[in-house]
């Protein structure tokens, strides 16, 4: 029986609301261009196992739960996803489709559910209740349920913080170990694996959050332009090239406690066939991506601060030169974060209203930039930089060449369009899966390059300096950019007046 699919169902646009205002990170979140920003092409999917474009699959559910087109899985009901998630003695489901299916499906039942609902279907179709159980049928389906939980521990390790998770995990072991010895070996292996990782993780996101603290108290302390506002960036780092690889070594530790799952959880509706709650009714668990956001923005508030503070025409045009070299290194490098978040910094209005140091600078290479950076045709040199950049790291042979740091916030607008121009669920109830096959490819790939290991020298120095110079306010870089070149016109005059009252109670 063949299943005819309705592309113009399947493909049915949503109403699409504006993101939510944290996605337009900084002054680079206001350059948005018009219309649905285009999704990235690429010849394969990623995923750390490895993603091929194609779910092919044996045959059609026989009882119509699962409907494909040219060999592709495209929709069906939440119960027959979950089934075609379970392994049998002679079945396991294809990692693109595990991924994908683990990823998405949040949107619909709460992980510890999902969990919850693969074991029973286990212990039943495998009968792992019966007094006696049938030891070689259990030594074929054994390592395949090892392999389905080692995969969704490795991928979302973040969903196993949950004490529900460690017991149906648990739980599902101490049901086959009995027949075979080796099982209990692989469980612990498992769980100290999962354990130390989220160790790791953990003690990252606590190292985020003291910086982070430490940041918002000198927020408050430097929001003035005082004489000296402690060391300057030049005197910490004169290097182009080392900066550049020091704000790499920066990105690379932000984006390693990313979780997959947090691009979907960011969006979390209420699901249309279950009217009373959220899928994640406790709060969204999105604090690392959230975090990557800010410190997008601190550094393109940290740029302006740098060039809005020396007191001299010529420190400052110095600063602004020195800050296009480090843009153009970070591009070299794959970079576009850093490299987006510094041109940002220096498009700020407090920055780029200082004309006459500005006419100081030998501009021929940040313009360059710019253009590489720029909005029009949704950003389309930008994302072909990105698709080359991509392609050598497939190709690398090294660490440094593999180095792909994408445009976070445009990254995450891009998955908030595809996810809210594209329904969950078709009108039969069915979900979409296709719409989700292309949400894993974007995510998988992001996956592929967050888990590049940093190959540059860590200086902790420079680190630190990143992470914790203080930064002026918006208000504080006006009033730094009117003291520095002074109002031009009646607007800026009355601004400035206002600000030295305020901040400097002068008038």
């Amino acid at each position: 029986m063949k299943h005819k699919k309705n592309k113009d169902v399947a493909n049915k646009r949503a109403p699409v609301p504006p993101p939510p205002p944290w996605t337009a990170a900084g002054a680079a979140g206001a350059r948005s261009s018009k219309g649905m920003p285009e999704t990235l092409s690429s010849t394969s999917m990623f995923t750390p196992c490895g993603f091929s474009p194609h779910l092919h699959t044996a045959k059609e559910d026989e009882q119509g739960g699962l409907i494909f087109q040219d060999g592709n899985l495209t929709s069906a009901s939440l119960d027959a996803l979950i089934q075609h998630l379970i392994p049998t003695t002679d079945y396991y489901p294809e990692k693109a489709y595990i991924f994908t299916f683990l990823l998405s499906s949040r949107l619909f039942i709460e992980p510890h559910e999902l969990l919850s609902r693969v074991c029973h279907k286990c212990i039943e179709q495998q009968r792992l209740d019966d007094p006696v159980l049938d030891k070689a049928r259990i030594r074929k389906f054994g390592p395949k349920i090892l392999q389905l939980l080692t995969e969704w521990t490795e991928t979302f390790p973040y969903d196993f913080q949950e004490e529900r998770m460690i017991g149906h995990l648990k739980d599902m072991i101490h049901r086959i170990a009995p027949c075979d010895e080796a099982y209990w070996k692989k469980m612990n292996q498992l769980l100290q694996t999962l354990n130390q990782k989220l160790a790791t993780l953990s003690h990252g996101q606590e190292g985020i959050v003291k910086i982070s603290a430490a940041v918002s108290d000198k927020l408050v302390a430097f929001k003035t332009k005082p004489p000296s506002i402690q060391r300057e960036i030049l005197s910490v780092c004169s290097d182009p090239y080392t900066l550049a690889q020091q704000l790499t070594h920066v990105e690379l530790e932000r984006l390693s406690h990313i979780g997959p799952e947090e691009f979907v959880q960011a969006f979390v509706h209420k699901d249309p066939l279950d009217g009373t709650k959220t899928c994640f009714s406790e709060q969204k668990k999105t604090s690392n991506l959230e975090a990557y956001v800010k410190w997008f923005n601190r550094l393109c508030y940290l740029v302006a601060t740098e060039i809005c503070m020396p007191a001299k025409k010529k420190q400052r045009a110095q600063v602004i030169e020195f800050f296009i070299d480090v843009a153009r290194e970070c591009f070299n490098i794959g970079n576009f974060n850093s490299l987006m978040a510094i041109i940002s910094g220096m498009n700020m209005s407090p920055v780029s209203r200082l004309k006459k140091t500005w006419s100081k600078v030998k501009t021929a290479k940040f313009f360059i930039l710019e253009h590489q950076m720029d909005p029009t045709g949704n950003f389309y040199n930008y994302r072909t930089a990105l698709r080359g950049a991509a392609h050598r790291s497939l190709t690398a042979h090294s660490n440094r060449e593999k180095i792909v740091i994408p445009f976070f916030s445009l990254l995450i607008k891009d998955i908030y369009f595809l996810n809210e121009g594209c329904a969950n669920r078709l009108p039969n109830g069915h979900v979409n899966f296709e719409k989700f096959l292309e949400l894993a490819k974007q995510v998988g790939e992001f996956i592929t390059w967050k888990q590049v290991e940093c190959p540059f020298e860590q200086d902790p120095n420079i680190i630190h300096y990143l992470h914790t110079a203080p930064i002026f306010t918006e208000d504080g870089l006006y009033l730094a950019s009117y003291e520095s070149e002074s109002p031009e016109n009646q607007t800026e005059k009355d601004r400035w007046k206002s600000l030295r009252s305020s901040i400097l109670g002068k008038t």
